[in-house]
C-alpha cells in the first residue's frame, strides 16, 4: 500500500473514532504522508460573545490537521506542545480550512505548521505544532485495506 494512501486511512479512522471532529462537521479532503487538509463550516455554537469564532474551535480545528498529519505514517503520535497565532476574525457559516504540513521529524519529535484559511485563501491563525511518537500503529496491520492499485 502507498504512503498517502496509508495517511488516507489512518486520517478517516481516527476521525471515525473521534466524538469532536464528527459534531462539528470535519470533513477530510486531502491526506497524505506528513500532510492532511480538512475543512468545516462555522455553526452559531461555535462562536464567542463577539459573534465571531471561538479561539478555541480554531486551536481545535488546526489540531485536528495536526494529528492527521503527525499520525499519517501509522504511528501514534500525540501533541507534546502547540501554540497559534489568530490574524483574522472567521463569521458563522464561513468554511473554513485547516492544511498541515510537516517541517521536519527527528527521532521520536516531530514539527508541524498549520494555516487556517477562510473563504478565498484569506489567512485566520496559523498553529504550530510539536509531535511526540507513542509508538504503535494507529491502526493494526490486520486492519488496513491494501489499495488496489499498488
Amino acid at each position: 500500500m502507498g504512503a498517502d494512501e496509508t495517511a488516507r486511512q489512518v486520517a478517516s479512522t481516527m476521525l471515525a473514532r473521534e466524538g469532536t471532529g464528527p459534531f462539528w462537521g470535519v470533513e477530510i479532503e486531502e491526506a497524505g504522508e506528513g500532510y492532511a487538509r480538512i475543512r468545516m463550516v462555522l455553526r452559531s455554537d461555535m462562536l464567542n460573545g463577539h459573534g465571531i469564532a471561538h479561539g478555541g474551535m480554531l486551536f481545535a480545528l488546526a489540531d485536528t490537521a495536526f494529528a492527521y498529519a503527525c499520525n499519517s505514517r501509522n504511528v501514534k503520535n500525540v501533541a507534546a506542545q502547540a501554540s497559534i497565532v489568530f490574524l483574522d476574525a472567521a463569521r458563522e457559516g464561513e468554511t473554513l480550512i485547516a492544511e498541515a504540513r510537516e517541517q521536519a521529524v527527528a527521532g521520536r519529535a516531530g514539527v508541524y505548521a498549520v494555516s487556517v484559511r477562510g473563504e478565498a485563501g484569506r489567512a485566520i491563525a496559523e498553529f504550530q505544532g510539536y509531535s511526540r511518537s507513542l509508538g504503535g500503529p494507529v491502526i493494526e496491520s490486520g486492519l488496513i485495506k491494501e489499495d488496489i492499485n499498488d
